[in-house]
C-alpha cells in the first residue's frame, strides 16, 4: 500500500471515529428520547423515601419530555432495590431513590451483591426529612420520661424501624447511644407497618419520617415527642429537637437522594441533576415540602459522590458503636 492510500485510509478512519463520537454526543444530548425512566424505591409505598420520589417523578417526567415511573421494591433494609439498580444498564433509564441508610448497609450486610460506592454514581440528594420521635398517645410524657423509663428497665422497651440499616433505624441508634439506654430493635418492612404497631402500642417508639407521620400526629393517633434533626421542623416548630429535649449528640440527618448505576454517561447524570435542582428550587414545591416537614437539599453530582464516601465512613462508625449485626 502506497503512502497516498495509507494517508487516505487514515483520514477515512479519523472521519468515521469523529462521526461516531458526534453521534454518541448527539444521542446523549437527545436523551431520554421519550423512553420511560424508572425510579426504583427500595421501601414500601407511603414511606418518606417513596413520598419524595413521587413528588419529584411527577415533575421530572414533563421536564425530560418522557414518563417517569416509580417502582417499589422493599425488603432487606433497602438492599433488594439497590441490587436491582446496581445490575441495570448504565443508560439512565433505571435510577435509584434511596435514603441515608443506603450508605450504612455495607457495614450491616457483609455479603451485599453490590458495592455502594463503586457500583453507583451519585446524581444528587433531593430532600432532607426530619425524623420525628413518635409513640402511642399516653405512653410517655416527653423525651426525658422515655429515657428515664428505659434506663429504669434496661432492655424492657423496644423501638421500631423501617428495616435494618434504614435511616429510621440509624436515627434510633444514634439517639439510643447518646441517651445511654438499652432497648430491643424491631425492624419492619417499611414505615407504614412500623407506625401501625406504634399506634397499637405493641412497639414503644419510632423515629418516623415527618412526611409519613404528620397526618397521624395531627389526627392524634401518634404522639410526637421531638425531632431527630439538629434544628426544629418548620411544620411542627413547637417540637423540640432531641438535643433540646436533653439528649446531647443525638441529632441525625435523614436525606433522600438519587443514584444511577456506575458508568452512566456524565451528560445524563448532569442533565438529571440540573432538572432535579430546578424542581426542588421551585417555590410551589418548597411550599408542598414545607407542609410535609421536608426541605429541599441538592448538590452537584461530583460533590454528592464525595458526600457519599464521607457518610459511608461515618455510618460505619455508628454501626460499630451500636454493635449492629444482621444474621
Amino acid at each position: 500500500m502506497n503512502a497516498s492510500h495509507l494517508t487516505r485510509r487514515r483520514r477515512l478512519l479519523a472521519g468515521a471515529l469523529a462521526a461516531f463520537a458526534l453521534g454518541g454526543a448527539h444521542a446523549q444530548g437527545d436523551w431520554p428520547r421519550g423512553q420511560p425512566i424508572k425510579l426504583v424505591v427500595p421501601f414500601t409505598a407511603g414511606s418518606g423515601t417513596d413520598i419524595v420520589a413521587r413528588i419529584v417523578a411527577e415533575r421530572l417526567g414533563p421536564a425530560l419530555a418522557t414518563s417517569v415511573i416509580v417502582e417499589n421494591k422493599p425488603g432487606a433494609g433497602g438492599t433488594l432495590g439497590a441490587a436491582q439498580v446496581a445490575k441495570a444498564p448504565a443508560d439512565g433509564f433505571t435510577l435509584l431513590v434511596h435514603s441515608a441508610g443506603h450508605l450504612v448497609n455495607p457495614s450491616i450486610y457483609p455479603n451485599l451483591s453490590y458495592d455502594t460506592v463503586k457500583d453507583f454514581a451519585g446524581i444528587t440528594p433531593m430532600a432532607s426529612l426530619p425524623n420525628v420521635l413518635v409513640t402511642s398517645p399516653g405512653r410517655f410524657a416527653d423525651v426525658k420520661d422515655l429515657v428515664a423509663q428505659a434506663k429504669a428497665k434496661p432492655g424492657g422497651f423496644n423501638y421500631a424501624s423501617a428495616g435494618n440499616g434504614s435511616a429510621t433505624h440509624m436515627n434510633a441508634e444514634v439517639f439510643r447511644l447518646a441517651a445511654g439506654v438499652q432497648a430491643q430493635h424491631v425492624p419492619f418492612r417499611g414505615t407504614p407497618e412500623a407506625m401501625t404497631e406504634i399506634m397499637g402500642g405493641r412497639v414503644d417508639w419510632f423515629f418516623a419520617p415527618m412526611v409519613s407521620a404528620l397526618p397521624l400526629i395531627k389526627d392524634g393517633k401518634l404522639k410526637a415527642l421531638a425531632v431527630g434533626t439538629g434544628k426544629r421542623s418548620a411544620v411542627q416548630p413547637e417540637l423540640p429537637t432531641t438535643v433540646e429535649a436533653g439528649v446531647p449528640g443525638s441529632e441525625y440527618l435523614f436525606w433522600v437522594g438519587l443514584f444511577a448505576p456506575a458508568k452512566t454517561p456524565k451528560p445524563v447524570l448532569e442533565r438529571v441533576q440540573a432538572e432535579v435542582a430546578k424542581i426542588m428550587a421551585a417555590p410551589e414545591l418548597k411550599d408542598r415540602l414545607d407542609k410535609l416537614g421536608a426541605e429541599p437539599f441538592t448538590m452537584p453530582s461530583a460533590q454528592f459522590d464525595q458526600f457519599i464516601v464521607d457518610e459511608t465512613a461515618k455510618g460505619a462508625r455508628t454501626v460499630k458503636a451500636a454493635g449492629i449485626k444482621v444474621d
